[in-house]
């Protein structure tokens, strides 16, 4: 419990100090971590996995309790703050030092992250609703070319953001959701396998799956 609320706590005070790239007020319901990791857990041989704003870790202790041995973790976190906080799970809770000899907490911008084999699943907690076009666009080329042929991503968005957003927001927000959408609805078009709809989480989120189909951007 004493850690639960620290990493409540942790997660509201990154919200109040950063929040384009924090994005919620509080860390995702198990509801919502069952449905980013379901293609996961449906796996039947070795993977890797590839975990992108993993934040205070609500998503990764699923992911941490569904590993197995031979497959590779590695977390991408550019808060110093979460990084940290991820970096101690892995040194001092039972469960995450399970698999620590198999993981590696990486604190960098994703479109800078390099790896030397691309991954099974990429589990993507990035609020992109908040960010700039241009950086949306880099990150989606980013996981397409992180991603392993016939792999999965998976990220989430909170239900109706863009529609609400773009009908009483300013005018700037509204140009820039519009064009969001842009960069993202050809990917979803060409990509997506299925939607899983999570009620049980705050705000209420969907949760998106993509295959490529093609190797490299849309």
């Amino acid at each position: 419990m004493l850690r639960f609320l620290s990493d409540h706590f942790a997660f509201f005070r990154q919200f109040r100090e950063t929040f384009e790239s924090t994005g919620a007020i509080a860390p995702s319901s198990r509801f919502l971590a069952r449905a980013m990791t379901g293609p996961l857990s449906k796996r039947d041989r070795p993977v890797r996995v590839l975990e992108v704003g993993p934040g205070t870790g609500a998503v990764t202790q699923r992911i941490v309790r569904l590993l197995q041995p031979g497959d590779r973790f590695d977390l991408v976190e550019l808060n110093p703050v979460f990084a940290n906080i991820l970096r101690r799970k892995f040194d001092s809770d039972p469960a995450y030092h399970r698999v620590a000899d198999q993981t590696t907490v990486h604190q960098i911008p994703v479109q800078e992250f390099v790896a030397d084999q691309p991954y099974d699943f990429i589990i993507s907690g990035l609020p992109l609703n908040n960010f700039p076009t241009a950086l949306v666009r880099e990150i989606f080329e980013t996981f397409f070319r992180l991603l392993a042929s016939g792999g999965t991503l998976s990220y989430f968005e909170y239900m109706y953001v863009r529609p609400i957003r773009k009908a009483i927001g300013s005018r700037p927000d509204r140009v820039r959701l519009r064009e969001l959408e842009a960069v993202i609805q050809p990917y979803l078009r060409q990509h997506r396998t299925h939607r899983s709809w999570v009620f049980a989480n705050l705000p209420p989120a969907w949760v998106q799956h993509l295959r490529p189909r093609l190797r490299g951007p849309v």
